[in-house]
């Protein structure tokens, strides 16, 4: 399978005040094109960090970054942007939908931020609405969707632009554990029919278990 995310001994360190933070402890890691990877490791363990760095959110401290076989270790804030804008998409705990757009222009905006037209984003919104099951709910506002609901339309958004991979940080953590079942359920679909590449950070190990390959880490090292 090609390799489509590379980290090459990253390391990443913050300050807090005279206290320096070793998140990330020289990782190296390969994520094969079409594959769903789970991260988990108790809280502290350099999870987020790892997620922030793959989806050009954040720079290592030391190390490279390739994707698909791009440095992007090395590229300034306008050049990170435009890549987060453009190949990625991002699923959050807490859904990050705008309370006083639609449904249909919740999804549709994540187009329209790129320059297509109105009418071609939302026609392209509604199709991908269709595919989580939310073909009904397209004029409703976030606070009259339940959390599942919710949690489909940031799906939408994150894939409505055909993204080289997707990134979810604790994607059900705000779902009842049946909930989050069918949400990681349908990204699992998705993942498949779509051959997009899939990277959760969770939590959850009966939901870490439901992806292909599972990324333990702890100490800002991978263990397995």
């Amino acid at each position: 399978m090609k390799t489509i995310l590379k980290l090459e001994n990253v390391t990443k360190k913050y300050s807090l005040g005279s206290t320096v933070v070793h998140a990330l402890r020289g990782v190296n890691i390969e994520l094969e094109k079409g594959k769903y990877y789970s991260i988990v490791g108790p809280s502290g363990s350099g999870k987020s960090t790892l997620l922030h760095i793959l989806g050009c959110m954040d720079l290592p401290s030391t190390g490279e970054v390739w994707i698909n076989s791009r440095p992007v270790h090395c590229l300034n804030e306008t050049q990170l942007t435009k890549i987060r804008a453009v190949e990625l998409g991002f699923i959050f705990q807490s859904f990050h939908l705008n309370p006083i757009l639609t449904v249909l222009e919740n999804v549709s905006i994540a187009l329209q931020f790129l320059g297509i037209g109105k009418a071609a984003a939302q026609e392209r919104a509604r199709e991908w609405l269709d595919r989580v099951g939310l073909d009904h709910r397209l004029d409703h506002y976030p606070s009259e969707l339940s959390g599942g609901e919710r949690q489909r339309v940031a799906i939408a958004r994150a894939l409505v632009k055909k993204p080289q991979f997707v990134l979810a940080d604790e994607p059900t953590g705000n779902l009842d554990s049946k909930t989050g079942q069918e949400i990681i359920s349908l990204l699992r679909k998705i993942n498949r029919e779509a051959g997009v590449t899939i990277v959760q950070v969770t939590h959850d190990r009966e939901i870490a278990e439901m992806g292909d390959e599972i990324i333990s880490f702890r100490d800002g090292r991978i263990l397995q």
